[in-house]
Parts: C-alpha cells; sequence; structure tokens
C-alpha cells in the first residue's frame, strides 16, 4: 500500500506543476503587454516549475509510473486561472500566486512527512522543489494584496487547486 501511495503522490505532483506551468505561461503572455516590470520574475518562477516538472518526470520514467489522466485538465485550467488572474491586474497575478503555493505548500508538508517513512528518493525530489515553492509563495505574499478585493481571486483559486489535487488522486 505505501508503494502505490508514493506514486500517487509523484504523480500528482508532477500534474500540478503541468499546471503552474500553464498558469506562468498565460501570465506572462499578459504581462508582457501590461505589466512588463515583472516579466522577468515570471520567467524566473516559470523556469522553476519546468525544472520541478522535469524532476518528477524523470522520478516516473525511472520508477516505470504512468503520469496523471488529468495532466490535459491541469494545462487547461492552468492557463484559463493565469489567463483569467493576469488580465484582473498585477496584484491578481500575485495572489493567484500567493495562494497556489500556499495550497502546493501544505499538501507538501503532509508528503515529506510520509516520503520519508516510505520513499527516500521520492522524499527527495519533492524537497528539490520546496524551497522554490516557498520563495514563489513569499513573493505572492509580499506583490499581492489581502485586501477584500481580492479575497473573491484568492478563494477561487485555492479552492480550485485543491480540486484539482483531489481529481488527480482518482485518475
Amino acid at each position: 500500500m505505501p508503494k502505490k501511495e508514493v506514486k500517487r503522490i509523484i504523480r500528482v505532483d508532477h500534474a500540478g506543476e503541468r499546471g503552474a506551468i500553464s498558469i506562468y505561461k498565460s501570465q506572462r503572455f499578459i504581462a508582457r503587454f501590461f505589466y512588463k516590470d515583472i516579466v522577468a520574475q515570471l520567467d524566473e518562477m516559470l523556469a522553476h516549475e519546468k525544472k520541478h516538472f522535469d524532476t518528477f518526470n524523470s522520478w516516473l520514467v525511472s520508477n516505470q509510473v504512468r503520469h496523471c489522466y488529468a495532466l490535459w485538465l491541469w494545462s487547461l485550467g492552468g492557463y484559463v486561472l493565469g489567463f483569467i488572474t493576469a488580465l484582473l491586474g498585477r496584484k491578481a497575478i500575485w495572489v493567484c500566486t500567493e495562494a497556489v503555493e500556499t495550497t502546493v505548500l501544505h499538501h507538501l508538508d503532509w508528503q515529506l512527512d510520509f516520503l520519508e517513512q516510505h520513499d527516500l528518493s521520492a522524499h527527495e525530489a519533492v524537497v528539490s522543489i520546496k524551497a522554490d515553492e516557498e520563495q514563489h509563495q513569499n513573493l505572492g505574499f509580499l506583490n499581492g494584496s489581502n485586501g477584500m478585493r481580492y479575497l473573491p481571486i484568492q478563494l477561487v483559486v485555492k479552492y480550485s487547486t485543491r480540486f484539482a489535487i483531489w481529481l488527480s488522486t482518482k485518475l
């Protein structure tokens, strides 16, 4: 049973990184026209997420584990979420980043406890991404807004991320 859970964890993390790549790609597309000053930060975060995706993809391949069947859904959802938040403004981009990363980091903390007991290679893969995700969360927090105006964005992002994680555990 633990080995099955380990595979599921990495499969879901892999899918989540696909979603993050799509979020940053679509936000970057809009930012190139309206918020040129944050494109470099979006590029850096996008590079991190691509590296994370490759880390999990390598783990899946080396352990002969299939990817999540909902990978396409993560891509589509990420593009939509990134596009809409970018259209809502630069602060909305950062609120989205903070909400996604807060949800992801909560998820990773549980995973790390489990993986440390059951699979050190999977644990190492998850540990390797955590600092970047914390950095993204901090950037989102520092540049975003915790005002009531952005609460709906925060809640939609948080719960859609939770839903996507839950759905990926089933597929």
